[in-house]
This record gives structure tokens, sequence and C-alpha cells, in this order.
């Protein structure tokens, strides 16, 4: 279990985190999420030990986390950084053994190959398994990112903005991947998003934050609410109940937010239908 203690970064003069303290439960996905410069990627970069905090501490399993050394961490937690890229011609197969590395250091055996097997299954990419990665589309390298992460075979996962710049398909799928990975393997991961419609359909818990501070940590029943976003993101919306899920509508939101003017993409989004009431 990760557990953040009062944990305060700046950058110059500027507080990006202000005396942040919460605890993630295990075995479920968990969202961040908040305005731009809400403080969730700095978050996560400090609990990945990419960042380093100003003061504060962040246990892990009990026990500081920068007591751990470099390997241990890493068969542990894995990581995906927000921007994400390769300058060397490499394969989907050879990017994901990287994946493998803090366990088999190059040398991978069967039981390794098995996990990769496994890690590209899990982000359906088996068949392009042995295509270059310049030659995918921007989603289609993310899922590799994802499946790499998986393959490092860890119980906890951090993802700062998987879905960044990919369309709602592909969101959607990724979502759909994730969790039937944490049902399937009680993994947890907790994942930077910015669609809160996401966060709500996909996660057991929201962590919202807004200029560094922690406001709200909650279930998606909870969590979504009308005064809830109105004080997270200043924005104006409409709650709705659509197949056992709370979809926050903030399109042309002065319509009443019901299921008879509600149309329900993919992955749990909503847009308000231009018929009349």
């Amino acid at each position: 279990m990760f557990e953040i203690q009062n944990i305060t970064k700046k950058y110059g003069t500027r507080t990006v985190l202000d005396d942040v303290s919460l605890s993630f439960k295990t075995g479920q996905i968990t969202s961040l999420v908040g305005a731009n410069g809400a403080g969730k990627s700095t978050l996560l970069s400090i609990m990945a030990c990419f960042l380093k905090q100003d003061s504060g501490e962040i246990l892990f399993e009990g026990k500081n986390i920068k007591d751990f050394k470099n390997v241990e961490i890493a068969k542990k937690v894995a990581s995906l950084r927000q921007s994400n890229s390769y300058n060397i011609r490499i394969t989907v197969r050879e990017l994901v053994a990287f994946g493998r590395f803090p366990h088999s250091k190059g040398r991978l055996k069967k039981e390794d190959e098995a996990i990769i097997d496994k890690s590209l299954d899990y982000m359906m990419i088996t068949s392009m398994q042995h295509k270059y990665i310049d030659q995918l589309s921007g989603g289609e390298r993310q899922r590799v990112f994802i499946a790499m992460i998986l393959a490092q075979d860890t119980d906890h996962i951090l993802l700062d903005e998987p879905l960044n710049n990919l369309d709602m398909k592909q969101s959607s799928s990724i979502m759909k991947n994730l969790r039937n990975i944490v049902d399937e393997t009680k993994k947890t991961i907790i994942i930077v998003v910015h669609d809160i419609n996401c966060a709500s359909c996909y996660s057991e818990e929201i962590v919202a934050l807004k200029n560094g501070k922690l406001v709200l940590q909650a279930s998606p029943e909870k969590f979504m609410r009308e005064e809830v976003i109105k004080e997270i993101f200043d924005v104006d919306c409409k709650i709705a109940a659509v197949d056992g899920n709370k979809i926050c509508v903030y399109h042309n939101c002065e319509k009443r937010a019901d299921e008879t003017n509600i149309v329900k993409h993919s992955h749990g989004c909503t847009e308000c239908a231009d018929k009349p009431l």
C-alpha cells in the first residue's frame, strides 16, 4: 500500500503540492483527477521515485520508499511516464521485453517469455509483436508501452495520463483492458486521467486535487455530484445515471440530464442530445 504523508513540492515560488496526505487501497483502480496544474502528475512522479519532494514522506509497504534499493522497487512498482519515446529501431516484442529487465537482467528465460506473451495478449497486440514501433499509430504505441509495464509483473502500476491524445475507441479499449487486469489479477493501478467519466466508470475510487491540495477521495457514487464537479473543475454540469454508472454531462448542461436526452458513447462519456425534452 502507498501512504502519502504531508507531501509538499515547489517549483521556485510556486507550490505544486501543498501538504498532501492520503493512502491508496490495494487491488483496485484509483483515478487521480483535477484541472491542469492541480499536481496529479507531480504526485505520481514522486510516488514513482522520478521526482523528489521538498518535504513529507512516501511510505510503501510500511517502509519509506527511499529506503528501497532501485532493483527492489522495480520488482514491486511499475511506472509509465506521461511522455514516452524511443529513438532506436525496435520491435514491439523487444520493447515489451524491456519490462522483464529488473527480473532477468536481459537474459530472458522461459518464464520471462511467458509473461511477455501474456502482456501482449492482455493489450491485444500479439498480432503486431514483430512490427517496429515507428510503424504504429499513437494508440497502438500506447498499448505497447502499457504492455511493457505489465511485463514488469509488479503488484502496483502507476500510469500518468495513458489516454493522452487517444480517440474515444482507443481510450475505451485501454480502460477496459486495465479493468480486466485488476479484476483477474488483483493488481493495484493508480492512474492520472482527465476524463471524469472514465474515472467514474472504471475506478473503485477517485482522488481529486486542486491547486496542489487534496480536495476529495471517494467512491464514484459519492464523488459524482454536481457540487463536487463544480468545486473541483469550476464547470457547471448535470449528473445522470446510465447503465449503473454516474455520468457527468457538461456540454450544453442547461438541459436536464436524464436518460432520455443522453447519448452514451462506448467508454461511458456522454453528450447532450439535440432532441427536445
